[in-house]
């Protein structure tokens, strides 16, 4: 178990990041855009996870290569999840250290895919994972 939190508060907090990266876009902030949107997938990928009940330590949620490695293998390497989904976590990851730590701002369009993808993964998790819930309504979650 990852700590006491359920699948469903973190897809609560996915949603409420994706929905910030989304505002933060609004405004013209597209490194605080990439940064919610990465923790919006990072967030939707622990709860994945935690539904699944797959074996990993209580506290994957520590490292971020650590949860990505899990979430690697556990849910794509042999299913349900997609390599693309993958691939958009890792991606995510990449840009978000960009936009954080490097020093350069991402792209403007680069933003906007980034949060777009975001509300992807968000909704594939969902679907797979938490297919009922009161989040699913939520707005900043449909791609």
């Amino acid at each position: 178990m990852i700590g006491s939190l359920t699948p469903q508060v973190l897809m609560t907090k996915a949603d409420r990041a994706c929905t910030s990266a989304r505002a933060l876009l609004d405004l013209g902030d597209v490194d605080g855009a990439c940064n919610r949107a990465y923790y919006a997938m990072f967030d939707a990928a622990r709860a994945a996870l935690l539904a699944t009940n797959a074996p990993v330590k209580p506290d994957i949620g520590k490292t971020h290569r650590g949860l990505i490695n899990a979430f690697g293998d556990h849910l794509i390497k042999n299913g349900p999840i997609s390599k693309d989904m993958g691939r958009l976590l890792n991606r995510a990851e990449e840009i978000r250290l960009v936009a954080d730590y490097r020093g350069d701002s991402v792209e403007r369009g680069d933003a906007e895919e980034m949060v777009k993808q975001a509300e992807t993964f968000i909704t594939t998790i969902r679907a797979h994972f938490l297919p009922k819930g009161p989040s699913n309504d939520n707005p900043g979650t449909t791609p």
